[in-house]
């Protein structure tokens, strides 16, 4: 297939900053997607409905003109949140979702939670007013290995928490292992999750491949490629549980080329490229609207977006780096790669 149309696709998971990087990078997902769940893990992170509401407001002043974009809002849980303001704000329609960030996980999640216990009370008002937990499932214990902390939250947080909190429902976001697509099929009644392009598309051989490679550095990393084969074979299965979610997370270049680079892959330009490109490897190109554009939505108790658009393949081209004003430039997702599809 050289052309495919798929209803106009929504992205489930992406950062978009604060600030001048915001500007610059919004564009790129609101051309791309119709809606995005977008990550509250600011400085300061998102805690509250007032906060949400003036960075939704932020986000809509980044917006092209006569692009039709819908910046969907989340909650950053901490172990001194409260249920009511986040309950009001879901009925206010400002919060969708809220996130749980196991504290010192990944970017800026210092102020997350330190022990799922804490907010076991938040938990149960989330239920009970059918609110989506979005949770970005690693343990942090220094003693346990960075490639296994999927399969240790899973094990010892996420299994007691589906059944201490049965009318929970759970987003497991950007899975990486075959444990976390076994468990969300294991609760597909009440679990999705989100896939991101990187963990599609590489393993964790992408990280050393003739050196470092600081922009394929990710949180969670890329792990074994028997892992890598489990989530191609979820993300192409056409299974509701499995939703498309970027984790398209800028960084500077020079904050990743450091000493200590941050995490993220910032795939906004090119996402839906990278996730066709995958879908073409794996014949599964008549299940990718049911990933990009149907699974999502119903998750989430949302309607399907009515817009159609179009993707051909066309003569290979790679993606520039995207200008920051003065302070700089973030690297894309196939820098120095082709990409063979554009939107028509």
């Amino acid at each position: 297939m050289d052309t495919i149309t798929i209803r106009r696709p929504d992205d489930w998971h992406v950062h978009l900053r604060d600030g001048a990087v915001l500007k610059e990078v919004v564009p790129y997902t609101a051309q791309m997607f119709a809606r995005a769940i977008v990550m509250p893990n600011l400085v300061p992170p998102v805690t509250t409905a007032a906060m949400a509401s003036a960075y939704r407001e932020r986000i809509r002043a980044a917006i092209p003109a006569g692009v039709r974009f819908a910046p969907l809002m989340t909650c950053y849980l901490s172990d001194d949140t409260g249920a009511t303001d986040l309950v009001h704000g879901h009925r206010d329609g400002v919060f969708t979702a809220a996130k749980l960030y196991p504290a010192h996980a990944t970017t800026n999640s210092h102020f997350g939670v330190t022990s799922v216990e804490k907010i076991y009370p938040v938990l149960e008002a989330m239920a009970e007013a059918r609110i989506p937990l979005l949770i970005h499932g690693e343990l942090t214990h220094q003693h346990v290995d960075i490639f296994d902390r999927e399969k240790g939250f899973i094990d010892e947080v996420l299994l007691p928490l589906l059944a201490r909190i049965p009318g929970l429902r759970i987003v497991l976001e950007h899975i990486t292992t075959k444990e976390g697509a076994d468990v969300v099929r294991a609760h597909a009644d009440r679990m999705g999750a989100t896939i991101t392009p990187q963990h599609l598309l590489y393993n964790r051989n992408a990280l050393f491949q003739g050196g470092l490679r600081p922009h394929m550095y990710c949180l969670p990393v890329l792990k074994r490629e028997t892992h890598q084969l489990a989530l191609r074979e979820a993300a192409t299965s056409g299974e509701k549980m499995f939703f498309l979610g970027t984790d398209s997370a800028p960084h500077l270049r020079h904050l990743k080329e450091a000493a200590c680079g941050c995490a993220g892959v910032f795939s906004a330009p090119v996402a839906i490229q990278a996730y066709l490109r995958v879908f073409a490897e794996e014949n599964a190109l008549d299940r990718f609207e049911a990933f990009a554009s149907l699974n999502g939505p119903a998750f989430y108790g949302l309607p399907v977006n009515e817009e159609r658009v179009t993707y051909r393949k066309r003569e290979p081209f790679s993606p520039t780096p995207v200008r920051i004003g003065n302070e700089g430039e973030i690297v894309s997702l196939f820098d120095g790669e082709n990409v063979e599809w554009v939107a028509v």
